[in-house]
């Protein structure tokens, strides 16, 4: 196949989150479960009335805008100039989009840094994930609280689905899914438009120990964990998530 459209370059990010199969193949998740997520979160954390937050790695800008309707000023930030092109057409006075790299701080302060459904992790080398946490700690007001939700590698390494294909929109979507490296890779492989594609997803594999590690060098205090979006205890061997706050 050597006609097929390869897409495993260092930033496999930068490349499949642009296209429009991204959004094709993971068109059914779950949003009304992330609605209540955020509920919760924002709960938790007694955000103020017209807090500023940031939704870091906020893809189309679903959950930005749910939260603008919570009533937060909201800045939805992504690196994906075709997401973001998408997001500002949702965009109104407290609610902006901007093309950002997240391992660098904003000037702006926020009382609330979101980074959600694992967004984390993407770079190969950790002196990037670790200037990804130095940028959110450096862009909260002194009293704001960030939120990474991440995989929690133990679950899902137990639970990895080696192969599967799913059809979405006419799209029959090959799937396998293997850890290598103390990574999680997801390739993709799929004809869509008379043309053969494949993609690469590759998330660092990070426990919560890991976490605990970079925080300590980055100077950020992790004061919470959760396992799940109904922000229950977590417990590495059962808990669907890592869900962390800190500052």
């Amino acid at each position: 196949m050597s006609d097929t459209t390869n897409c495993k370059s260092e930033n496999w990010y930068a490349s499949w989150f642009d296209t429009p199969y991204y959004h094709i193949l993971y068109k059914d998740r779950n949003y009304r479960e992330a609605q209540i997520f955020m509920d919760n979160l924002t709960h938790y954390l007694n955000l103020p009335e017209k807090a500023k937050v940031l939704d870091l790695a906020c893809g189309k800008g679903r959950h930005s805008i749910y939260l603008n309707q919570l009533g937060y000023d909201v800045i939805g930030a992504d690196l994906s100039e075709n997401s973001i092109a998408e997001a500002n057409k949702n965009a109104n006075e407290t609610l902006h989009f901007v093309v950002h790299d997240k391992r660098e701080p904003f000037e702006d302060k926020f009382d609330a840094i979101f980074n959600l459904f694992t967004s984390f992790g993407y770079f190969e080398n950790e002196e990037d994930n670790l200037k990804t946490l130095v940028a959110i700690k450096e862009s909260l007001s002194e009293y704001g609280f960030a939120v990474i939700d991440f995989m929690n590698v133990y679950t899902v390494l137990e639970n990895l689905i080696p192969e599967e294909t799913k059809e979405v929109d006419g799209i029959t979507f090959h799937i396998k899914r293997y850890d290598a490296n103390h990574f999680i890779i997801k390739e993709i492989d799929f004809e869509a438009d008379g043309q053969q594609f494949h993609f690469e997803e590759k998330v660092k594999a990070y426990t919560l120990e890991d976490f605990q590690r970079m925080m300590d060098e980055a100077g950020i205090y992790l004061l919470d964990t959760f396992g799940d979006y109904k922000l229950k205890k977590f417990h590495k061997n059962t808990s669907e998530r890592l869900i962390m706050i800190f500052k």
